[in-house]
């Protein structure tokens, strides 16, 4: 991407660090991430505008086929709803699953003039440890995120709003939560994803603020300095 020719581009590159944010949720057949099933997998890669504030991209999701030999925990597959013998799922082999979401997200991250993608989760270092597992199962050489560091919208949230549960954290940004389509991996991620977002424009409202009252304040003293009568 040339960012000299596209300041938005440059915007973001520079925004992350040379990052691109992409929210990353993920349904699992428990909390080990070695040998639980990687069921869901769902990421939304973000934009930025002219003025400097976040959006939601395209999102893009699959369903996972459990590994062979992968632990199903019956009372996670309650809290998720997910049945992994039902063919209407359509879910497809791990490496099918990562080589889809990361195309995506490859695109992206050159679309944006970034060098690399950081996850963005609730509870992030959750996600990002099933992801990691899945692509050392796999063998995957080309994934786009970063594979320790990332943002994690309980600490994010837990700051801006006092509320640490996506749900509570979501309702407190004045946005909506419908808790009957929680855990999902797709409604999970574009309720964090508008979170996210909504937590660093806030921080971008109180940049441009701050900078308005400075050029006001220098307005000021150079009109008060202008205005003073010549000493003898």
């Amino acid at each position: 991407m040339d960012t000299v020719n596209n300041p938005t581009a440059a915007r973001m590159a520079e925004r992350f660090r040379g990052f691109l944010p992409v929210v990353v949720d993920v349904e699992t057949g428990g909390f080990d991430a070695e040998h639980d099933a990687l069921l869901e997998i769902a990421a939304i890669p973000l934009r930025i505008d002219e003025a400097g504030f976040l959006s939601s991209g395209s999102l893009v999701s699959t369903h996972v086929e459990p590994f062979p030999g992968a632990n199903l925990d019956p009372r996670s597959l309650e809290i998720t709803g997910i049945d992994p013998d039902n063919p209407l799922r359509g879910a497809v082999p791990e490496r099918q699953a990562l080589d889809s979401i990361f195309q995506v997200v490859r695109d992206a991250v050159r679309e944006a003039g970034c060098q690399r993608a950081i996850l963005v989760g609730h509870n992030a270092a959750f996600d990002l440890g099933f992801l990691n597992q899945a692509v050392r199962r796999c063998g995957h050489k080309r994934n786009p995120f970063h594979p320790f560091s990332c943002f994690d919208t309980v600490s994010l949230a837990g700051l801006a709003y006092g509320q640490t549960v996506l749900s509570k954290a979501v309702l407190a940004a004045g946005l909506s939560f419908d808790s009957r389509e929680a855990h999902s991996a797709v409604y999970d991620a574009e309720r964090t994803a508008e979170l996210f977002c909504g937590i660093v424009n806030r921080w971008r409202q109180l940049e441009l603020l701050e900078q308005e009252h400075a050029g006001l304040g220098a307005a000021l003293t150079q009109g008060g300095a202008e205005s003073e009568p010549p000493r003898a």
